[in-house]
C-alpha cells in the first residue's frame, strides 16, 4: 500500500515559478473569454429578440450550432483547422477566440431568457416618461434583466474556468498543460494531477461563493457602485427634510397621539 509520504515525492519547490506563470495564463484565459463570451452573447440575445426575421434566424443559428459542438472539437477547429488553410492563430488567441464561441451560445440564451422575463409594462412605462429605447433599455429593462441572469451567468463563468483546462490539447501553457509537463518530468500523475484538481477547486470554490454573494447582494438592492450609493444617500437625505402633507402629524407628535384614547362615541 503507498503512504503519504511515498504519495507526495514531486519536488514542488522546483515547478513554483511554472505553477505561478500557468496558473496566471489560466486566470487571463478566463477574463478575457468571459468578457468576450458575455459581450456577444448579449449581441447575440437582442438579434434573437430583433423584430427583423434574418437577424433572428442568424443568432438562432448560431446559438444551435455552438450549442451542439463539443468544445474540444471547436479547439481543434480554431486551432488546427483553421492553420490548414492558412489562416494561423497564436495559442492565446485560438484559445481565447474558441471559448468565446462556445460560451457566448449558452450565455445568449441566458441573456434572452432574462430580458424577456421583464414584463413589457416596465418599457411602456420608460416611454410613457419620454426615455428612448436605448435608454429605457440601459436604464429600464438592462438593470432588472441582470438580476434574473446572474445564477446562470455565474455559472457559466465558473464552468469556463475549468473548460480552460481542454486547452491542454494546444499546449496553452495553462495549468493543465503545466501538470502535463511535470508528469512526464516525475511519472508521478497520480500526485501531479491531485494537487492540479486542488488548484482548480481553490480557484473555482471561493470564486462561485463570491458570485453567490454578489446575487444575493443584487437581489437586495444592494447598490454596488459609488454613484449608485451616493445617489441613494441623496434620496434618503431628501425624503428625510421632505415635510409630510398638510394635517399630517410630524414624527415628533406622533407618539403623544398615540398614546391618546380614542373620543368616546355618542350614545343614544
Amino acid at each position: 500500500m503507498t503512504t503519504a509520504a511515498g504519495l507526495f515525492q514531486v519536488p514542488w519547490s522546483d515547478y513554483r515559478t511554472d505553477l505561478f506563470d500557468a496558473l496566471l495564463k489560466t486566470v487571463s484565459y478566463t477574463a478575457v473569454s468571459f468578457a468576450g463570451a458575455a459581450l456577444l452573447g448579449l449581441v447575440v440575445a437582442l438579434l434573437r429578440l430583433s423584430r427583423v426575421w434574418p437577424l433572428r434566424a442568424l443568432a438562432a443559428v448560431y446559438t444551435e450550432l455552438f450549442k451542439n459542438i463539443p468544445l474540444l472539437a471547436i479547439i481543434f477547429l480554431t486551432y488546427f483547422g483553421l492553420g490548414s488553410v492558412d489562416i494561423r492563430l497564436d495559442v492565446f488567441t485560438a484559445g481565447c477566440l474558441s471559448l468565446i464561441v462556445f460560451y457566448s451560445a449558452y450565455l445568449s440564451e441566458i441573456f434572452r431568457a432574462a430580458i424577456s422575463g421583464i414584463h413589457d409594462g416596465q418599457t411602456e412605462a420608460g416611454e410613457a416618461l419620454g426615455l428612448g429605447r436605448l435608454s429605457v433599455f440601459g436604464h429600464v429593462v438592462f438593470p432588472q434583466a441582470l438580476r434574473l441572469a446572474l445564477p446562470g451567468t455565474n455559472t457559466m463563468l465558473v464552468d469556463l474556468l475549468k473548460g480552460t483546462s481542454l486547452l491542454v490539447t494546444i499546449s496553452a501553457a495553462e495549468l493543465m498543460s503545466e501538470a502535463r509537463l511535470i508528469t512526464s518530468s516525475t511519472f508521478r500523475a497520480l500526485e501531479v494531477y491531485l494537487v492540479i484538481s486542488a488548484v482548480y477547486f481553490a480557484l473555482c470554490y471561493p470564486l462561485s461563493q463570491l458570485l453567490l454573494a454578489l446575487e444575493r447582494a443584487i437581489r437586495a438592492g444592494k447598490p454596488l457602485t459609488p454613484r449608485r450609493r451616493r445617489r441613494l444617500r441623496t434620496a434618503r437625505a431628501l425624503l428625510a427634510e421632505t415635510p409630510g402633507p398638510a394635517g399630517t402629524p410630524d414624527s415628533a407628535e406622533a407618539p403623544a397621539l398615540a398614546d391618546t384614547p380614542p373620543p368616546k362615541e355618542a350614545t343614544a
